[in-house]
């Protein structure tokens, strides 16, 4: 049997809201065997709006039972039966929670009245529960409230059933089809041409705008991946109801869709990539002239307002940069803000300073060597192509950094010369770089020699 649910709640994520409407039509295919109905008190104020909307105000609820007092009834209602609603997962996820809260585990198969409602009644203007019941000529009085809601909902539901020509609800139970799981406005023909290859994927919502962007070695499991389990909280619940379509780009490797992906949330910036945008590297070696016209050379924390001359994740790998152009061409210890000591004596750990803490080498000279280093720094900076696998076995994938940086990345006939940087340019996608897309690049390099050609 069905049991088809409506309930009305003070907002739209179950972890931090409570329901203040439940009811509940039982319902044998046939006839309808079971009412059941309750307002409910959520144990939160009712914001105004959702006053507005429902008619259920704070002093309505205030003599209601809580939910945990009807929590054993509803439960017996819905464990044997399958459970319907309009956008059933959002329901589904409510009931679920506050379920859970109260010691009781629900599962049970779920049919979703919108998904269903797309494949037996297509091309329909609208599928709100309203447009679509007016659509059918089904009676929906009392709307916005649960139990007017869950009656036009069973007439919705009778009429997909008696409509049902290719056996769709049957379909939708099969525990073996995706389809039950995904957000009512996403079509199952868009997961349908996904690949089961590495690339990207693109959620948009119903303005065809990029709210979503990620990464997969496999596209297709990873998308489905989004629409599993039970999270309850405000940022799910948002984006399941956002998602409207989802295209994708395939890439040879885990490696490139890493990169295309970290290039695409910088471009796009979409809304629900929170992570990735919080990304910056930690550290930087910035170069700056002091009162007394030394340059000084100095591992910092990453500044937003000003340019690094190499920016690193780990301090450590920055002093040990460091420590080399010290080194190499005897700059100051005390300058570089290495040695906390003071003044130098000579030799400091093997550096003859040559007197520019103590003032007596010329500004003029040190600065010509601490230019020197940078300038050097810079011309080491790696210049490389990454060769990797492509999209297919007749192209190979190719990465390529210019001086330390990130500059482009494409795919070319495995028959192509490599070594020859001008035939490989035209092949290659240019993407701006920054020093995440950087540091994954030269991480990969090195525990990947054999992948690497200099150029």
């Amino acid at each position: 049997m069905y049991a088809i649910v409506d309930i009305e709640t003070t907002g739209g994520h179950a972890s931090a809201n409570g329901i203040t409407d439940i009811a509940i039509v039982v319902y044998d295919g046939q006839t309808i065997v079971r009412r059941f109905h309750s307002l409910v008190n959520p144990g939160v104020p009712i914001p105004y709006f959702i006053q507005s909307l429902t008619g259920i105000s704070n002093e309505m609820v205030q003599q209601a039972p809580p939910f945990h007092a009807i929590a054993a009834e509803v439960y017996e209602i819905l464990r044997a039966n399958i459970f319907v609603a309009h956008n059933v997962n959002f329901d589904y996820s409510f009931i679920k929670y506050h379920l859970s809260l109260a010691g009781y585990d629900l599962q049970c198969k779920k049919l979703c009245t919108i998904r269903l409602g797309r494949k037996i009644f297509p091309g329909m203007p609208s599928y709100s529960l309203g447009k679509l019941c007016h659509s059918l000529q089904i009676p929906a009085t009392d709307r916005h409230r649960a139990a007017g809601d869950a009656e036009a909902t069973t007439g919705l539901f009778r009429m997909l059933l008696s409509n049902d020509q290719e056996g769709h609800v049957g379909s939708f139970l099969n525990r073996r089809t995706s389809e039950q799981q995904l957000p009512p406005n996403l079509r199952k023909a868009d997961i349908d041409s996904l690949p089961k290859t590495p690339g990207v994927y693109y959620f948009k919502d119903s303005k065809g705008s990029v709210i979503y962007v990620g990464k997969a070695v496999n596209v297709k499991k990873r998308v489905l991946s989004h629409f599993t389990g039970n999270k309850f909280g405000r940022q799910r619940q948002e984006f399941l109801k956002n998602v409207f379509s989802v295209s994708y780009r395939t890439c040879g490797t885990e490696l490139m869709a890493l990169i295309l992906e970290a290039a695409e949330i910088k471009r796009l910036w979409p809304a629900n990539n929170r992570a990735m945008k919080r990304y910056e590297p930690a550290f930087g070696l910035y170069a700056y002239e002091d009162q007394l016209g030394y340059v000084r050379l100095v591992i910092d924390k990453k500044r937003k307002n000003a340019a690094s001359l190499y920016s690193f994740n780990r301090i450590s790998e920055g002093y040990s940069l460091l420590q080399k152009l010290i080194h190499q061409f005897e700059l100051c210890p005390h300058l570089c803000f290495v040695s906390r000591k003071g003044i130098c004596a000579e030799p400091v750990d093997g550096t003859a300073c040559r007197g520019a803490c103590r003032g007596t080498e010329p500004s003029a000279d040190y600065n010509t060597r601490a230019k020197e280093a940078i300038s050097e720094m810079k011309a080491t900076l790696p210049s490389f192509l990454l060769i990797d696998s492509g999209r297919t076995h007749e192209e190979k994938g190719v990465i390529r950094m210019n001086e330390g940086r990130f500059d482009g990345m494409g795919y070319v006939s495995r028959d192509l010369d490599l070594a020859d940087a001008a035939a490989v340019a035209p092949f290659l996608e240019l993407y701006p770089s920054n020093d995440y897309i950087r540091n994954i690049i030269m991480d990969y390099a090195a525990k990947h020699p054999e992948r690497v050609s200099r150029v």
